[in-house]
């Protein structure tokens, strides 16, 4: 069992790496007004695996921006890891860090930790929106693997910057069946992530209940995930746009990630019943 899809779906996420430090001073990027979030949201999730606590998600941007080519960058990380009760079933300590131009709402790198049962990976993308590249390295299990430079979409995304951004998109005025697609990069490729209405009702978690959008990540096979039509994504139909539910339906059950605690939000969630 994959439990890492949950983090890519939860967005579906440190400093610049030493001598990359390109001149943006004088480009110009989009500015992209939103209200969805900001500086110290923290979200707290937990992983269920059928009756298992399978383990917890937390979703967090740093209280301060960063400085990364001149520009002030959103510090985002995500890390998931197992329960001690399931570690006997499968062990994981992963962790996504994404810095996100606070103004253009686009990342300037992307890092991923993948620390499960003995597998490990560490990958790392450095974005260039000005040259439309992004270059790549790669550990997996110790072993350096060759650099990767590849071309890119202006304000390509990763999958951690995929969610942020989707999060200022005006999901209150779509209606059941309509979609949205964005461009996102992962590994070595980029490819179009459609996101799909499903429908409205209400999620009960234990952070509350709360007037949700269901919406559905439509993956092109061959991507990072498979079986799309399997996963729904609860939103809370409001201005914050928070994951309120994700489940994942798999071979031998389901796997559930609910919102348990969240705090520093950039404003009222007006969809919260009690």
């Amino acid at each position: 069992m994959r439990i890492r899809l949950i983090s890519v779906l939860l967005v579906l996420a440190f400093m610049a790496a030493a001598g990359y430090a390109q001149d943006t001073s004088k480009s110009t990027y989009r500015k992209v007004s939103q209200n969805a979030f900001g500086l110290g949201e923290r979200l707290d999730f937990e992983i269920s695996y059928g009756f298992l606590t399978a383990g917890n998600v937390v979703m967090e941007i740093a209280p301060n921006y960063i400085t990364i080519n001149g520009r002030n960058c959103y510090d985002i990380s995500l890390k998931v890891n197992s329960a001690a009760s399931f570690e006997w079933v499968y062990k994981i300590s992963d962790m996504y860090k994404c810095y996100l131009d606070a103004e253009g709402l686009f990342p300037w790198k992307f890092e991923q930790y993948i620390r499960e049962g003995d597998y490990t990976k560490d990958f790392v993308a450095i974005f260039d929106h000005e040259n439309l590249k992004v270059n790549t390295n790669t550990t997996v299990r110790g072993e350096k693997k060759p650099d990767g430079e590849y071309a890119i979409k202006k304000y390509v995304l990763d999958v951690i910057s995929a969610f942020y951004f989707a999060r200022t998109q005006n999901i209150a005025s779509m209606n059941k069946g309509d979609e949205f697609t964005m461009n996102s990069f992962y590994s070595d490729a980029s490819y179009d992530l459609t996101v799909k209405i499903l429908d409205r009702e209400n999620a009960d978690v234990s952070a509350g209940e709360f007037r949700s959008v269901i919406v559905q990540p439509l993956v092109k096979e061959g991507a990072l995930i498979k079986k799309a039509e399997n996963i729904a994504v609860w939103i809370s139909d409001d201005d914050r746009k928070i994951p309120v539910k994700v489940q994942l339906d798999v071979i031998i059950g389901s796997v559930k990630a609910e919102l348990t605690s969240y705090k520093n939000l950039s404003g009222p969630l007006n969809s919260k019943v009690k």
